[in-house]
């Protein structure tokens, strides 16, 4: 049973399953492995919570 995983900012649903369908397909076709083996999950975070250079991205886009 491979996992993906990522974790990104908010996403739209047509994006969560393009990325899901997209991942599959590619890790099907390198690993050699049915793509109904494969467990993809998307961890999302709010932009408050996600740092970067030392200061949030809430407050980097304002």
């Amino acid at each position: 049973m491979p996992v993906i995983t990522l974790e990104a900012a908010k996403l739209t649903k047509e994006q969560k399953a393009e990325l899901v369908k997209e991942f599959t397909e590619s890790a099907s076709k390198i690993m050699g492995t049915p793509k109904d083996h494969f467990y993809v999950f998307l961890k999302e975070s709010e932009l408050e919570n996600i740092g970067v250079g030392g200061e949030l991205l809430s407050e980097r886009r304002k």
